[in-house]
């Protein structure tokens, strides 16, 4: 009989590693291009000029520019509404 447990029987360790999402960029900052703005899951914020989304739904700066956030009221097809936070780079 083994004195100890065999080396790898622990139940610890099981936790995945952050994703680190969120807003990269805030208002009022410089961008270049290809510079990451907004790293999401879904549509959270939607892109605006000259801002483009990836196939994560990151939003990415297409020019040099600064940073604008806009909130604007999307109407879906059912009816209802919905407000859309817009990122620019202007």
């Amino acid at each position: 009989m083994a004195k100890t447990k065999a080396k790898g029987a622990t139940k610890l360790g099981r936790d995945s590693r952050p994703k680190y999402l969120g807003v990269k960029l805030f208002e009022g900052q410089e961008t270049k291009p290809g510079m990451i703005i907004v790293r999401q899951r879904g549509t959270k914020f939607l892109p605006g000029e000259n801002v483009r989304q990836g196939k994560d739904n990151t939003l990415y700066a297409v020019k040099k520019g600064v940073v604008k956030f806009k909130t604007k009221r999307i109407k879906r097809f059912d009816g209802s509404q919905r407000t859309a936070k817009i990122v620019n780079v202007k």
